[in-house]
């Protein structure tokens, strides 16, 4: 049930970047030897309970490790912390 579960939300990943996004193919990938690069930031918020799942989860898909993650931070609110990745992206 859980392998079922964890394959249908990777294919319902795969299906909202592809229909949101246009990640080019490595055809398509100019040979250029430095890609621009720029920084990104994903930023979680809500209860410990509900970030930690959150980026356990999104390691399983294969998308961030833990320890990309920033230690789990209060953001003033009771109950509440925050998390940040920062990753470099290509852009065309």
């Amino acid at each position: 049930m859980m392998a079922q579960l964890l394959n249908f939300a990777q294919s319902q990943i795969a299906l909202f970047l592809r229909q949101n996004f246009h990640f080019p193919t490595p055809q398509q990938i100019p040979q250029q030897p430095f890609p621009f690069r720029e920084p990104i930031k994903h930023l979680l918020i809500g209860s410990p309970k509900a970030v930690t799942s959150t980026i356990h989860y999104l390691q399983v898909i294969g998308y961030a490790s833990v320890g990309d993650w920033s230690p789990l931070q209060p953001t003033g609110n009771p109950d509440e912390v925050m998390s940040i990745l920062s990753r470099q992206i290509s852009i065309q």
